[in-house]
C-alpha cells in the first residue's frame, strides 16, 4: 500500500524547483506591486506610535546586525529587522490580503524577504521568485479551512503566512526539498494569532505579520542546521488543522494545499486596499462614498444607512454591536463596519490619517454610526468575494442604494498602477522626499533586472 506523500513535502518539492523563468508574467508584474505597496506601509507604519514602539523593543531584542529597519535605518539582525518591518506594515490595517482565506501574505512575505537579502546575496529575480512562492503557499494553506479560524479568534495571518515565509526563507537560503519540508514542520510550531485583541482593541494583531516572517526565517535556519519539524503537519493526527479546528463537521479541502501547483496561481485572487480598515468592509465603503459624492449628501442629512452582509462578516466586523459603535481604539475602528462608514461619510474619505483619537471621539461621527445598519442577506457570497451595498435613507425622504459587486483592488475590479503608486507615494512621504520616491518606484519596476536586491533598502 502507498503511503500519501506529506502535503510539506509536496510543497517544497514543488518550492525548491520553481525558477523566475517558471513565474507567469502577471505573478511578476503583481509581485512587484506588492513590493512597493509593503514598503510603503512599513514607512507609513513606522511613523505611528505603534511602530515607534515596535522599533524600540526591537532594539533592544539585538544587537548590532546586516539588516535595517525600513525608515530608520538602524541595523539589527536577520529575524527582527524582518518582524520590525512585518509589524509596521499592518499598523494602519492597509496591507493586501487573500479574499478567501483572509491572509495578509504580503507583508511578512516581502519583510521577510528584503531582511534576508542583506543576511545573503540575493538577485532581484531571485527575490521575486522567493516572494511568489510565499504568497502562494499562504493563501493556499490558508484555503483550506476558509472562514473557520476567524470563527475561533484566530488570525489567518498569524498561522498560514508563517508557512510561506518558512518556504520563502528555505529557498532564498537555498535549502533542498528535504530540508525545506523539514521548515514547514517546524514554523508549524511557531505559527500563532489570537484575536483577542478585537475584544478591547488593543494591538497585537498588528505584530503578527512580523511574527511570521520572523518565525519563517527561524524555521528555516533551524531545518538548514538540522533540527527536525513533521512532515505531516498541515494533516496530521495533532497537525495544525486537526489543533485549531477541532470541530469534525468543519469544512477542511487539503486538495487545496497541492492541487495544480505551478499552473494554478491562488495568490492572484488577492486584493489591494485602498482602505486602511478590514478589507471585508471595503465595498461598503466604495459604495458609499460613491453616493455621498454623486448627491452631495452630508451626515447630518442622513436618517439610516443600511447594509445587507454575508453571515460570516458579523462576527468580524458587524458584533459585538457596542464595541463597534465606540471604538476604543484606531485598530477597533479598522475592524467597525458601522464607525468605518460612519467616518467615510462624515469626512467624504478613509486615507492614510483616517482613525484618529479625535476622530474616534467625534460625538458626530458617533451618532452617525448608530444609524448604520446591517441584515444578513443568504444570498450574498461567502469567503472568496467582498460584495457590499449601502441603502442611505435621509431625513427629507429621499432614498439611494449602491451595489460594489467586487471590492475595489480585488482581480475583478483592479486597482491601476496610478493609484498604488499615489498610495505608495502617501505612505512613504514622512520618510522620502518626492524624488527618492521615484527612485524606490522606478527600482520596484525593474526589480528582475537587479543583480542585488539590498539596493531596495539602499533606497529607503
Amino acid at each position: 500500500m502507498n503511503t500519501p506523500t506529506p502535503l510539506s513535502t509536496e510543497l517544497a518539492r514543488w518550492a525548491a524547483s520553481i525558477t523566475f523563468d517558471d513565474l507567469p508574467e502577471d505573478v511578476i508584474v503583481a509581485t512587484k506591486l506588492r513590493v512597493m505597496d509593503v514598503i510603503g506601509l512599513a514607512l507609513a507604519g513606522a511613523e505611528t506610535d505603534f511602530g515607534r514602539s515596535v522599533r524600540a523593543a526591537a532594539l533592544a531584542l539585538s544587537t548590532p546586525g546586516p539588516c535595517r529597519i525600513l525608515g530608520f535605518g538602524d541595523r539589527v539582525g536577520v529575524t527582527t529587522a524582518a518582524f520590525a518591518n512585518g509589524a509596521f506594515s499592518q499598523a494602519l490595517e492597509f496591507d493586501d490580503t487573500h479574499n478567501e482565506s483572509i491572509v495578509h501574505m504580503s507583508s511578512p512575505a516581502v519583510a521577510a524577504a528584503l531582511a534576508l537579502s542583506e543576511y545573503t546575496r540575493v538577485s532581484g529575480r531571485d527575490l521575486i521568485t522567493a516572494i511568489a512562492i510565499g504568497n502562494e503557499i499562504s493563501c493556499r494553506v490558508g484555503s483550506v479551512s476558509s472562514g473557520e479560524l476567524h470563527r475561533r479568534g484566530f488570525h489567518p495571518t498569524g498561522l498560514f503566512a508563517t508557512f510561506g515565509a518558512a518556504y520563502l526563507a528555505s529557498k532564498i537560503l537555498g535549502l533542498d526539498a528535504e530540508a525545506q519540508g523539514r521548515a514547514a514542520g517546524i514554523a508549524g510550531s511557531f505559527a500563532s494569532g489570537l484575536l483577542e485583541c478585537w475584544v478591547d482593541g488593543t494591538q497585537t494583531k498588528f505584530l503578527h505579520p512580523g511574527w511570521s516572517a520572523q518565525s519563517g526565517i527561524a524555521a528555516a535556519l533551524l531545518a538548514r542546521s538540522g533540527v527536525t519539524g513533521p512532515a505531516k503537519v498541515f494533516e496530521g493526527r495533532f497537525g495544525l488543522f486537526a489543533s485549531h479546528v477541532q470541530d469534525p463537521n468543519a469544512h477542511r479541502d487539503f486538495t487545496r494545499i497541492n492541487n495544480s501547483l505551478g499552473q494554478h496561481w491562488e495568490s492572484r485572487n488577492s486584493s489591494f486596499k485602498p482602505y486602511p480598515a478590514a478589507h471585508v468592509i471595503h465595498p461598503y465603503i466604495s459604495a458609499m462614498l460613491r453616493l455621498r459624492a454623486r448627491h452631495g449628501i452630508k451626515a447630518g442629512d442622513v436618517e439610516r444607512v443600511e447594509c445587507p452582509v454575508t453571515a460570516f462578516i458579523v462576527g468580524i466586523v458587524c458584533e459585538p454591536t457596542e464595541e463597534k459603535l465606540t471604538p476604543a481604539s484606531d485598530s477597533h475602528g479598522r475592524v467597525s463596519l458601522q464607525y468605518s462608514l460612519a467616518e467615510a461619510l462624515y469626512f467624504g474619505a478613509l486615507g492614510k490619517n483616517a482613525y484618529r483619537n479625535e476622530s474616534l471621539k467625534n460625538s458626530e461621527i458617533l451618532a452617525l454610526a448608530r444609524r448604520v445598519q446591517y441584515h444578513v442577506d443568504p444570498d450574498y457570497p461567502g469567503p472568496g468575494r467582498f460584495k457590499g451595498a449601502v441603502t442611505i435613507a435621509l431625513k427629507d425622504g429621499r432614498r439611494f442604494e449602491e451595489v460594489e459587486e467586487y471590492n475595489r483592488g480585488s482581480a475583478e475590479n483592479p486597482m491601476s498602477y496610478e493609484e498604488l503608486r499615489a498610495k505608495f507615494d502617501d505612505n512613504s512621504s514622512a520618510f522620502l522626499s518626492g524624488a527618492q520616491r521615484d527612485q524606490l518606484a522606478d527600482a520596484i519596476q525593474t526589480l528582475d533586472a537587479l543583480e542585488d536586491a539590498r539596493t531596495l533598502l539602499d533606497l529607503t
